[in-house]
């Protein structure tokens, strides 16, 4: 069965030389006569595969070595919670940008533990813009600074990112983590869902810097503390074992592509020219948002006629183009081009949407 260009939001496409990797290995991997999937977490195979892939990590993301890496559970909707729980404190208020889905919910998640400063929210826009910092009310006795880079469903993405002086700066990078480098010492806390950039479902990357472990209270469960999970070593209960795995054959991957630099360059060509057809059509095909902050991503765009809308997809579909209907809050379609997304798909998909406008246009 030929496979075809998935531009799903998440789970989203993985590298297909991952996907061969794991599949000649799940019965026996090398040699160990079993899979991953049946390994004890504390054996010396499945230690090594671990610690084989937090190496990986952190050379491709130039983690310094005051920051752990931890290996979560939960997905980033965990994280809404564990954040405030840990890095409060003595403190009672955190600072929060509204800018799309994930915000909302972040900030709803973060009001069940303090009081939320929303230093700016673009809702009465539609998302469909960031307002500049100077703009922003931050507060200086806010415990953590809290943003989300790219947001999936209404395809804004900074392109830079905010100044919290000396408030830690905490960053939900569910799908933007590994799509180019970074400076993360930039930041006090990163979170990653895994199933955009880094590999299937089920794991959750946090990054923190090792000053902010330690400040959970007494009455924060252990499963929700990172200084448990730093002490642990990730392992503190089983881990997402084979999402683990799978992530660093990811992140074996994106080391013989050439690292984060070579997949920044890659993806904002990729970006561009879909950005470049959508341009060009004329209002056949329109990207609502500011084009100072258009995802690199995920990459949203609506017909002028609504009404072609289930064509558009069932023909799409019909060409091996799939996945690619918008979230049910905003309607219209969505291409998510994360890293696994080759360039052919995007090719392809620019010549489906110019051979549709020809013929409904």
């Amino acid at each position: 069965m030929a496979r075809v260009f998935n531009f799903s939001a998440g789970p989203a496409v993985l590298p297909q030389p991952v996907l061969e990797q794991a599949q000649a290995e799940l019965l026996d991997w090398r040699g160990a006569g079993m899979s991953v999937m049946e390994m004890s977490h504390r054996g010396k195979e499945f230690l090594s595969i671990a610690e084989q892939a937090e190496s990986d990590l952190r050379e491709l993301l130039g983690i310094p070595p005051n920051y752990k890496a931890l290996f979560l559970q939960g997905g980033a909707s965990s994280q809404f919670a564990m954040v405030p729980l840990n890095l409060l404190g003595g403190k009672t208020k955190a600072d929060y940008v509204c800018t799309g889905h994930w915000s909302k919910k972040a900030i709803a998640e973060g009001k069940r533990f303090g009081t939320v400063n929303i230093v700016a929210n673009t809702e009465e826009f539609k998302f469909t813009g960031i307002p500049p910092q100077r703009e922003w009310r931050l507060d200086p006795e806010a415990a953590y600074l809290h943003y989300v880079p790219n947001e999936t469903i209404a395809g804004v993405e900074f392109h830079w990112a905010p100044e919290a002086g000396d408030v830690p700066l905490v960053v939900d990078m569910s799908s933007t983590l590994l799509s180019r480098p970074i400076d993360v010492s930039r930041f006090g806390v990163i979170y990653a869902g895994a199933q955009k950039n880094i590999g299937p479902a089920g794991l959750t990357i946090v990054i923190i810097r090792e000053d902010l472990l330690g400040h959970a209270g007494e009455q924060v469960p252990s499963m929700f503390n990172y200084k448990v999970h730093a002490d642990n070593g990730s392992m503190y209960n089983t881990p997402p074992a084979y999402a683990w795995y799978m992530a660093g054959l990811v992140f074996q991957w994106l080391k013989q592509k050439g690292g984060l630099a070579a997949m920044a360059e890659r993806n904002q060509r990729k970006a561009d020219k879909l950005y470049a057809a959508i341009d060009g059509s004329g209002g056949f095909y329109r990207n609502p948002v500011d084009p100072a902050c258009r995802s690199w991503m995920n990459v949203p765009f609506v017909l002028a006629d609504a009404a072609l809308d289930e064509a558009f997809l069932a023909e799409a579909k019909g060409a091996g183009l799939v996945q690619l209907k918008g979230h049910r809050s905003v309607g219209g379609m969505r291409a998510s081009i994360y890293n696994a997304m080759p360039e052919e798909g995007i090719d392809a998909l620019i010549d489906f949407m110019q051979g549709f406008q020809q013929q409904k246009g």
